[in-house]
């Protein structure tokens, strides 16, 4: 049998063609890419719950770097946090088809976090869950407070002070310490409108900066004698869990950030409140808040929006919310992905069911502050550079003796260039 070259060339270069043209055929499998392990749990009740598509799951520590990388591999839905980056944002396509054909809501949303996701007037992505900052207390030392909801840094300050008890010169009470937590230091700083903000890579309002630095310095003089003074209470006696150390009197407040707080052994909220920290009219949301996208050249644009539509319902929520305490892992994680759910029906209707010292102090929802968009390798420049910073400049009485934050911005740039 003889075959003509032109018929060879083709059955050679038939399978070749062939698996091209699959390659940019849709696919009823999406792949999401998150940093929140949850999310195959998510998964696993999705592709239980209908046969029509499948959600693959891979767990990145950065999904947002991994997508900057581009080395070739890109997922379907992106689902974690510093989505928001300049770098990081423009992978998606718009959602904003979703709500066209009403299959999810605006109005379940809380809309400031929404609009954090709205880009040029396109809704980009979507808020999946967020967490807000707290102070615990002894249930009987609730009548001092003057609300029920949240506490302000000087109510904090001058309730900490009149606690305080001091024996032969050493403190055995102290109220409270803006030393005891670096992340309170920074909540500190939010809330006198340092602003930190994504630029090359960063930048805040240093006056406001001073300001947040000067008042809790001020603070720690005023209140608690020195930072010596703090840190040697905090030597003799943190070698217990901050819960005992507040039930058993020997400080008045600590700081928890929600997830901790709602993850805290049963045990443990025996005699123990709390309240949110708050300004005026403002409670700062944490800047690791979860976002949700899909990838801009998804080939499972179907199953990406089935699984979008059926995530961002009240009753799919409730559904996680139970199986979670069902199978114990709310005492590990906390609520939707770790944090509050960013629809607001579920946050306030459904999680003090599952939640209940919740009820009676739901955070007001016009409060929630979000964050402004900050890099995509916000973590580690907050924990190398923000906290150290912070943390130095409260002990330091001579404020040459340390390397302003403009410097080891600068020196934490140089050595994580094109990270």
């Amino acid at each position: 049998m003889i075959i003509d070259k032109r018929c060879w060339v083709f059955l050679t270069l038939f399978p070749v063609l062939l698996l091209g043209s699959c390659s940019f055929q849709s696919s009823n499998t999406a792949v999401l890419w998150t940093d929140r392990p949850e999310f195959a749990l998510y998964a696993e009740y999705f592709n239980a719950s209908q046969g029509a598509y499948k959600i693959e799951t891979r767990y990145f520590e950065s999904p947002s770097r991994k997508l900057t990388d581009n080395d070739g591999d890109f997922p379907d839905i992106v689902a974690g946090s510093w989505l928001k980056s300049t770098s990081t944002r423009t992978f998606f396509r718009p959602m904003d088809n979703l709500f066209k054909k009403d299959r999810v809501s605006k109005d379940s949303f809380y809309r400031q976090l929404l609009d954090l996701g709205n880009i040029d007037g396109k809704q980009y992505l979507l808020p999946v869950s967020f967490n807000i900052p707290s102070l615990i207390f002894a249930q009987d030392k609730g009548e001092l407070l003057s609300s029920p909801f949240t506490l302000s840094l000087e109510e904090i300050k001058n309730l900490g002070k009149s606690f305080n008890v001091i024996n032969n010169g050493v403190y055995s009470r102290m109220g409270f310490s803006p030393s005891w937590d670096d992340d309170f230091l920074f909540v500190s700083a939010v809330l006198f409108g340092a602003s930190f903000r994504e630029a090359t890579p960063l930048e805040w309002d240093q006056e406001a900066l001073e300001k947040a630095l000067a008042y809790i310095e001020s603070w720690i003089s005023d209140a608690n004698t020195g930072i010596q003074a703090e840190d040697d209470f905090s030597f003799k006696y943190f070698y217990d869990p901050p819960a005992k150390l507040v039930i058993s009197g020997r400080i008045l407040f600590f700081y928890m950030l929600s997830s901790d707080l709602f993850t805290l052994p049963q045990e443990r909220w025996t005699n123990l409140d709390f309240r949110w920290i708050a300004g005026e009219d403002t409670i700062p949301i944490s800047e690791d808040m979860v976002y949700y996208g899909i990838y801009r050249n998804s080939r499972a644009r179907a199953a990406a929006e089935a699984f979008t539509q059926w995530f961002f319902r009240e009753d799919t929520q409730r559904l996680i919310l139970e199986a979670g305490k069902n199978n114990r892992l709310n005492e590990t994680r906390f609520g939707i992905a770790n944090g509050f759910s960013a629809l607001r029906t579920v946050t306030e209707h459904v999680f003090p069911q599952f939640y209940p010292a919740l009820l009676g102090h739901m955070p007001p929802g016009s409060y929630l502050s979000p964050p402004n968009i900050l890099p995509r390798n916000w973590s580690s420049l907050k924990e190398r550079v923000i906290f150290p910073y912070l943390h130095e400049r409260i002990r330091s009485t001579n404020r040459g003796d340390i390397r302003s934050l403009d410097r080891r911005l600068t020196d934490w740039n140089r050595l994580n260039r094109g990270l």
